[in-house]
């Protein structure tokens, strides 16, 4: 086969013997790949210590049939996002969008748009232009749109009343039906979680709006840990497990006490 060449995201590496590397690249034109960088431990000279997480490359990858795992060939460092590197609590985000992606996607997919979204958020946390926890609601939103499994905020889904004629400041997120109930409608609802009016219409916002403007969308505090209990709640029910990237994620937060944006 012809060499493939390709912008990509470093997603996931494993040591493989003594000097080589399996990577998992999501890449903007074939989706989520795996190749091996031969050597990649041994000779500093090859790819020059540039194989990092989260890493934007643009790689060329060879393989001889579709079944083989490719060969990368070479690689050309774009963005080493060395900010999030040196901070644990952006380190641990980056690393849950990271484990999400590489859960979710099938291999050789192509999904230019999650692959956008992901460079995205890596480049404002990475930067610092937004609060990690807003990357956070930004990057889950827009996940489970693009992922096919947008919760609706916009009506209960019992009586289908519109979330503004609801009369009620709270409503009730059913995770059983990936959407909210009213309060009259609530006592028939098993897994659930409570929300502000006021959270639901910031969540739409960011889902609807631009990504730059998305970003600077003033959150409450309540908003921020509203949707942030709720997006990784409802994504972790919808893969049937909670990533362990979100597990030591919740450590850092139970370690530090209420964030500085909270």
């Amino acid at each position: 086969m012809p060499n493939f060449t390709s912008p990509a995201i470093v997603l996931r590496r494993v040591d493989f013997g003594d000097y080589d590397l399996i990577l998992t690249f999501f890449t903007l034109k074939k989706g989520k790949i795996s190749a091996i960088a031969k050597s990649a431990k041994k000779s500093t000279r090859r790819f020059g210590g540039i194989l990092e997480l989260f890493s934007v490359l643009e790689i060329v990858c060879s393989s001889r049939t579709d079944r083989d795992l490719m060969i990368l060939q070479e690689a050309d460092l774009k963005n080493s996002f060395s900010g999030i590197r040196v901070n644990l609590n952006k380190t641990a985000y980056a690393s849950y969008f990271a484990e999400m992606v590489n859960e979710w996607t099938e291999s050789g997919a192509k999904q230019e748009d999650l692959y956008l979204l992901l460079c995205h958020v890596l480049e404002q946390i990475d930067a610092g232009r937004i609060p990690e926890e807003i990357s956070g609601i930004l990057f889950l939103i827009r996940f489970a749109s693009i992922a096919g499994i947008r919760p609706n905020l916009l009506r209960c889904g019992i009586c289908l009343r519109e979330t503004d004629k609801i009369e009620e400041e709270r409503v009730t997120f059913d995770f059983s039906r990936s959407g909210i109930i009213c309060q009259k409608c609530s006592g028939k609802s098993v897994s659930r979680l409570s929300l502000s009016k006021g959270t639901i219409k910031q969540l739409l916002w960011v889902e609807s709006g631009g990504l730059k403007k998305a970003g600077k969308i003033k959150f409450t505090p309540q908003a921020i840990k509203e949707g942030l209990d709720l997006l990784e709640t409802f994504t972790a029910y919808h893969l049937g497990k909670e990533m362990q990237s979100l597990k030591f994620l919740k450590q850092i937060r139970k370690k530090d006490g209420p964030s500085q944006y909270l």
